[in-house]
């Protein structure tokens, strides 16, 4: 009997359990590099907390990342983590959102919920959206680890918005690894207890027809676009949908960036016809 590959493992324990953890893929170098830039970022443009409950009173979420430094732009290729969100989605999935979740000291628990529990749409259901949590610190019980209930993604109901009384497990994970979570299954970003600051990302991905939580056409300049490499441009939304949604007069906007773009589902159909049409005069 062969061996089950890394991937195929990994499919099997997020289709199980909801979420898998990937322990020490991104180098120590690269954390140090990344929590270097959020730090810097957020002293440069003087942001501050969340003012919002839910988004943490005490947590700095800086959006919109990819604008801020051309190291964040690895994050969303990383390719075990886009290799699994594409086996998970599909390729044509889309970057919905790149975000900081940097937890002060003192920062309560969130709310138990799933991400897309305003989306009146029946459960279970295949992944709509796949969450990848960069830990670029240890994620501790202690600091605020993410409470997750395994499984709750083939769960037939969203969680009761704020539940108290549900049995969570904690997330716990070193820095450098990524846990990848299905949007349905429920979870709350945990307390930081510490004394010390815990410094996350999430870079969140979502199915290549579905609107994106941040919209990255009008929020990143284009002129910063067109320094993205092609497959990050894609992943911003400079692409076609099965060959027809998101097309611009009849085009695929990655054109827009001045990158070669694919042929609409219609034209396709076309070309297909043509070279069955050519095939039968020979």
């Amino acid at each position: 009997m062969s061996t089950p590959e890394p991937l195929d493992e990994r499919i099997a324990a997020f289709e199980r359990d909801g979420f898998v953890v990937l322990p020490g893929i991104i180098p120590p170098e690269q954390v140090s590099q990344l929590q270097e830039a959020l730090i810097r970022i957020e002293a440069e443009h003087n942001l501050g907390y969340a003012q919002t409950s839910f988004e943490g009173r005490k947590t700095v979420r800086i959006n919109n990342l990819l604008v801020y430094d051309p190291r964040f732009w690895d994050v969303p290729l990383q390719p075990d983590v886009l290799g699994l969100a594409e086996r998970l989605l599909d390729r044509e999935l889309l970057l919905s959102s790149l975000c900081s979740l940097t937890l002060a000291p003192g920062q309560g628990a969130q709310p138990l919920h799933e991400d897309t529990q305003q989306l009146a749409l029946p459960r279970p259901r295949p992944p709509l959206a796949v969450n990848a949590i960069w830990a670029l610190s240890d994620f501790t019980a202690e600091n605020g680890a993410t409470h997750i209930v395994p499984g709750s993604h083939r769960y037939d109901s969203s969680p009761p918005y704020g539940a108290q009384d549900i049995d969570t497990v904690q997330a716990t994970m070193k820095a450098g690894s990524v846990m990848l979570f299905d949007s349905a299954l429920w979870h709350k970003g945990g307390a930081n207890n510490s004394n010390a600051r815990r410094y996350a990302l999430s870079c969140y991905y979502c199915a290549g027809w579905m609107r994106q939580q941040e919209n990255l056409q009008l929020g990143i300049p284009a002129e910063v676009a067109r320094s993205f490499p092609r497959r990050l441009q894609e992943l911003c939304g400079y692409s076609i949908y099965k060959g027809q949604y998101g097309h611009i007069d009849n085009a695929d906007p990655i054109t827009l960036l001045g990158g070669a773009g694919r042929p609409t589902v219609w034209q396709a159909s076309d070309a297909k016809t043509a070279r069955k049409a050519a095939e039968r005069k020979t």
